[in-house]
C-alpha cells in the first residue's frame, strides 16, 4: 500500500497553493503550519512572507483565505491578529484518513518506506569479554536498538556492529593463568548459564590479577602472552576464544533479559579489526595524515590542546610498536566503509568520549574515508544518575551489576501486575512482570533525549501515573478489554459521523504517526517517539473519559468510537514496538 498523505500535509499543500495563487512570487514558500490551540492549526509564513513582499501581511492573509476551497478537508480558516491562519479540518476527512491507515495491509499505519535508502552501519551495546555488564551498558543497548528498529521500519539498510572488548592486555594475563590452570574454566559452554558463566571469568579473572600482582615470574610470563596472542599464535588463541565464548554465554543472557535481539554475527569485536591495523598505520603516515612524534604515530589538531597549552595528538601507534583503541577505531571505519558500503556510520558511545571520536572521524576525513557522501556520527549518550543526582552506584559505592538492576524492575513491576491482576496466574504474572518491568526501564531511557543525564528511580518508573511505559501499557491493554467486551460489534470507520471534541484531538494525534517516526528515524531520536506516544495515551484517556464506546448513542457511534480505539491501540502497538517495548493484551 502507497503511503497515506496526513491531513498536516493535505492542509501544508492547499495553503502553499493558495499563498502562490495570490502573491505568485510565494510559490514554495513554507506556511509554516503547525496545531495550535485555538483551532486544528496554525500557519504563520504569511507575517514574514508579507514583510518581504512589502504587503500588508492582514491583507494577504484575506487573500489567500479566498483562495482556498473548503469543504473537502478544510472546513474552515479564519485570519487572526496581524496575518495569522487558523485552520479548521473537517470531521469527515479525520476518520478517512485514520480508515486509510487501519486499511494498510502490512500494519504499516501508512508509514511510508524511503524510496532510496542507503546504508547505516550502528555501533551500539558494546560489552567487555571477561568483564561484568553494569548499568553504564544500559543506554548504548536500548538506545541502539531502538534507533535501528526506527531505521529498518523507515526503509533503511541497517548493518548492525557489537563492538566487544575483546582484545589487550589483560587477556595475557587471563591466558596464562588459564593456561596454568586448565580446570578453571573446565565445562561445556552449553551446560552453564549466563550468571555461571560469568561467576566462573570474575573468579578467574580475581585469581589471575592476584598472581599478577605478587608473582613477578607469572607477570612475565603473562607479558610474553600477550605477543603470542597479538602474534597470532594457534594455542593462544585458542585459550582466547575460551573467554570469548564463555563471555558470549554471559551476554546473550542479559541481552535476552533486556529483550534485545543480539545476533552472533553482529558481534565484531576490537579483535576483528588486527589484522588491519598496520596498514591502517602505513595509510596514514604515507598521505602525511599521521606524524611521528617522539616514536609515536600521531594525528595532530589546530584545536584540541591540553591545559598547557599544547597540541594532544590521536595516538594511532604507540612508541613501543602497540596501537591504541584509535588504530582499532579507524580500522573498524576503513571496513564499514569500503566492505560493508556504509553510505553512515553511527556510534552510540558516551557523550565522555566525545573528543576520541571527534578527532577519529577527522582522521578519516582527512584521510579520504569519510566525506560528504559518507558520513559518521556519534550518538552520544549522557549518565545514569542515582536519586540523588549523582552516578549511580551500589551503597558500596561500586558500580551497579545490570543483572541486578534489571532483576529489580521485574520484581517491581511484578507487585504491580499483581496488585491490578484479576485473572492472571502466576506464570502469566511473571510473564507480564518481565515486559513491564524491562520496559520501564527503557521507556525511562528512550523518553529522555539521548545527550542529557536522567535519574533512575524505579518507583516512578514502574508507576501506573505520569509518562511512563506503564502508563502506556495500561493504555493499550485497557483499550483490548473494551474491544473483547464489544463482542460481535467490530471496530468500523463512520466518516459520515460528526465528532466530539475529545474524539477530534485524538484522530489528529493518531494522523500524526507516520510523521513522527520519520522525524524520529531522520535525527536518531527515539525520544521524540516515545513522547508522542505518551501524548496519544493520554489523548485516549480524555477521550475514554469524554466519550462513552460501548454505551454511546447509537450503534453506528459504538462502531466508530470502537475504531477509533481500535486505531488508537495498533498506534501504540506499533510504536511501543519501535522503542523495543511489549505490549501485553492484559494487565
Amino acid at each position: 500500500m502507497a503511503s497515506v498523505t496526513s491531513l498536516t500535509a493535505s492542509v501544508h499543500q492547499r495553503l502553499a497553493d493558495a499563498l502562490a495563487s495570490a502573491l505568485p512570487e510565494a510559490d514554495g514558500v513554507d506556511p509554516l503550519l503547525r496545531r495550535s490551540d485555538r483551532a486544528d492549526f496554525q500557519a504563520n509564513g504569511i507575517l514574514a512572507l508579507a514583510k518581504k513582499a512589502k504587503a500588508n501581511p492582514r491583507d494577504l492573509a484575506v487573500r489567500v483565505v479566498a483562495g482556498i476551497t473548503t469543504g473537502d478537508v478544510i472546513e474552515d480558516v479564519e485570519v487572526s491578529g496581524p496575518g495569522f491562519l487558523n485552520v479548521t479540518v473537517t470531521d469527515r476527512a479525520i476518520t478517512e484518513n485514520l480508515a486509510a491507515r487501519a486499511a494498510d495491509p502490512d500494519a504499516r499505519l501508512g508509514v511510508p518506506r524511503a524510496e532510496h535508502p542507503g546504508t547505516t552501519v550502528i555501533d551500539y551495546a558494546q560489552p567487555n569479554v571477561a568483564k561484568e555488564m553494569h548499568v553504564g551498558h544500559l543506554r548504548s543497548a536500548v538506545i541502539g536498538d531502538s534507533v535501528v528498529q526506527l531505521l529498518e521500519f523507515t526503509g533503511e539498510n541497517v548493518v548492525r556492529r557489537h563492538h566487544i572488548g575483546d582484545w589487550g592486555t589483560q587477556f595475557g594475563m587471563l591466558i596464562q593463568y588459564l593456561d596454568e590452570h586448565p580446570h578453571e574454566l573446565d565445562h561445556r559452554a552449553a551446560e552453564v548459564s549466563g550468571e555461571e558463566a560469568m561467576s566462573n571469568l570474575d573468579r578467574l579473572y580475581k585469581a589471575a590479577r592476584k598472581l599478577f600482582d605478587s608473582d613477578d615470574a607469572f607477570k612475565t610470563r603473562a607479558r610474553r602472552r600477550v605477543v603470542d596472542l597479538q602474534a597470532g599464535d594457534p594455542h593462544t588463541l585458542a585459550m582466547w576464544q575460551k573467554f570469548v565464548d564463555e563471555s558470549k554465554i554471559y551476554f546473550f543472557s542479559v541481552f535476552e533479559k533486556l529483550d534485545l535481539e543480539v545476533r552472533d554475527p553482529d558481534i565484531v569485536g576490537e579483535s576483528g579489526y588486527n589484522d588491519m591495523l598496520a596498514e591502517t598505520c602505513r595509510l596514514l603516515e604515507e598521505s602525511g595524515v599521521a606524524v611521528r612524534s617522539e616514536g609515536a604515530l600521531c594525528v595532530f589538531f589546530d584545536d584540541v590542546k591540553g591545559p598547557d597549552g599544547k597540541p594532544v595528538p590521536l595516538i594511532v601507534q604507540k612508541s613501543d610498536g602497540g596501537y591504541g583503541y584509535a588504530a582499532t577505531d579507524l580500522s573498524a571505519i576503513r571496513d564499514r566503509v569500503f566492505h560493508l558500503k556504509a553510505d553512515s556510520l553511527i556510534y552510540v558511545v558516551d557523550a565522555r568520549q566525545s573528543l576520541h571520536f571527534k578527532m577519529v572521524f577527522e582522521t578519516a576525513r582527512r584521510a579520504g574515508w569519510l566525506n560528504d557522501e559518507v558520513t559518521a556520527y556519534q550518538l552520544a549518550f549522557g549518565t545514569v544518575l542515582g536519586k540523588d543526582g549523582k552516578p549511580f552506584k551500589t551503597r558500596e559505592g561500586e558500580t551497579v551489576r545490570l543483572v541486578d538492576l534489571l532483576d529489580e524492575a521485574i520484581d517491581r513491576a511484578s507487585a504491580v501486575v499483581r496488585e491490578k491482576a484479576q485473572d492472571l496466574s502466576e506464570a502469566e504474572i511473571a510473564e507480564r512482570g518481565a515486559q513491564v518491568g524491562i520496559g520501564a526501564v527503557k521507556y525511562a531511557d528512550l523518553s529522555t533525549s539521548a545527550n542529557r543525564d536522567y535519574k533512575f528511580d524505579l518507583d516512578q518508573m514502574v508507576s501506573l501515573n505520569g509518562d511512563t511505559s506503564v502508563y502506556l501499557q495500561y493504555a493499550y491493554a485497557r483499550i483490548q478489554s473494551i474491544l473483547r467486551k464489544a463482542g460481535e460489534t467490530g471496530p468500523q470507520a463512520r466518516p459520515e459521523l460528526a465528532l466530539h471534541e475529545a474524539e477530534r484531538a485524538l484522530g489528529l494525534h493518531v494522523d500524526a504517526f507516520a510523521e513522527t517516526v520519520a522525524e524520529a528515524a531522520r535525527e536518531y531520536a527515539p525520544h521524540k517517539l516515545a513522547s508522542y506516544l505518551y501524548q496519544l495515551a493520554s489523548l485516549y484517556t480524555s477521550f475514554y473519559d469524554k466519550c462513552p464506546v460501548l454505551k454511546a448513542e447509537t450503534g453506528e457511534q459504538i462502531e466508530n468510537r470502537l475504531f477509533l480505539c481500535d486505531i488508537t491501540a495498533r498506534t501504540l502497538h506499533r510504536g511501543m514496538a519501535l522503542l523495543g517495548i511489549r505490549t501485553p493484551e492484559r494487565l
